[in-house]
């Protein structure tokens, strides 16, 4: 269950960076303003949750990976961002890393 409760505190992870984004809009300043601290607050309270049993290295490691990764593919997917073989590699190489802690503990 901690480990459920930690992935959904790395997908809540990647709304800050994304309505910091929006914010860049005028017409979605506000929707940004709200997803980035909604984001924020939820992805803090379920990290929180699953250190309770979780190391907390490997928490914070799998927590910032998988909003780094899943930014990332935010950003190629909605916002145009490159897609380069060398950057698809590097988020490849961290999705291995958050497994192998997964498999480690």
């Amino acid at each position: 269950m901690d480990w459920l409760l930690l992935c959904f505190a790395g997908i809540c992870e990647m709304g800050w960076p994304i309505g910091m984004k929006m914010t860049q809009d005028p017409s979605k300043r506000l929707w940004g303003m709200i997803l980035a601290i909604s984001s924020m607050l939820l992805s803090f309270y379920f990290l929180w949750l699953a250190q309770k049993t979780i190391p907390i290295s490997t928490a914070y490691m799998v927590w910032t990976g998988i909003g780094a990764v899943g930014t990332m593919a935010i950003g190629i997917i909605f916002y145009g961002d490159s897609s380069s073989m060398w950057r698809i590699l590097s988020a490849f190489l961290v999705l291995a890393g958050i497994v192998g802690l997964k498999l480690s503990s």
